[in-house]
């Protein structure tokens, strides 16, 4: 109260009162996406795609895979590995390449979304030349070497999952972090700030 009267004194005198209180958006608010170590989960997402790829890559060229359905996954790796480069590209703070990034990690984590359902329905993938050796008498070499790529395949696409799980949660925590600096879901937050006036020298 006393505050108050104090103020209300000092303005009937037209003078400013000693302390006063306004409150201002924080300048440095774009400095909490680097929080988020935005480079090294930037460059992860990168190398973990790029992984994927090689391996996917490596599988079809051995024929140990499915072409028709690897275009889609190649196509969702890549979109993981802009994501990455804009992630790590945003480091700038600049507010439309920050909103690029929230926008590329969002469709990042569709992406490893749809990567993680296709491994999950490639792990019991079986090469077609593998097919009959359930069935015919094929002698053991052949029996045990498609046993072996079966094991291999199964290995290979429970990884994938695992890995797609990672770059599930890298690029959700990159787009909560550009969703915070960018203020796309709710308004900048303002905090206040005390200024005190000195007053004049008295002579």
């Amino acid at each position: 109260m006393a505050t108050v009267a104090g103020e209300a004194a000092a303005a009937e005198e037209g003078t400013s009162p000693l302390v006063a209180v306004t409150f201002q958006r924080n300048a440095n608010r774009k400095q909490k996406y680097l929080e988020a170590e935005p480079k090294a989960l930037g460059i992860t997402q990168i190398g973990l795609s790029v992984f994927q790829i090689t391996c996917l890559g490596v599988f079809l060229a051995k024929d140990l895979s499915r072409s028709e359905g690897d275009i889609a996954f190649f196509v969702s790796s890549l979109l993981v590995i802009i994501a990455g480069s804009v992630a790590v590209a945003a480091q700038n703070l600049h507010v439309p390449t920050l909103k690029a990034c929230l926008g590329m990690e969002v469709v990042a984590c569709g992406a490893s979304i749809f990567n993680m359902i296709c491994s999950l329905v490639k792990m019991d993938y079986m090469p077609s030349y593998c097919w009959h050796y359930y069935y015919d008498n094929v002698t053991l070499h052949y029996r045990e070497t498609c046993r072996n790529i079966e094991s291999t395949h199964s290995h290979f696409y429970a990884e994938s999952v695992v890995i797609q799980v990672a770059l599930l949660a890298i690029s959700a925590t990159l787009a909560i972090y550009c969703c915070k600096v960018v203020n796309c879901c709710a308004p900048a937050p303002k905090m206040p700030v005390i200024t005190v006036q000195t007053p004049p020298a008295q002579q």
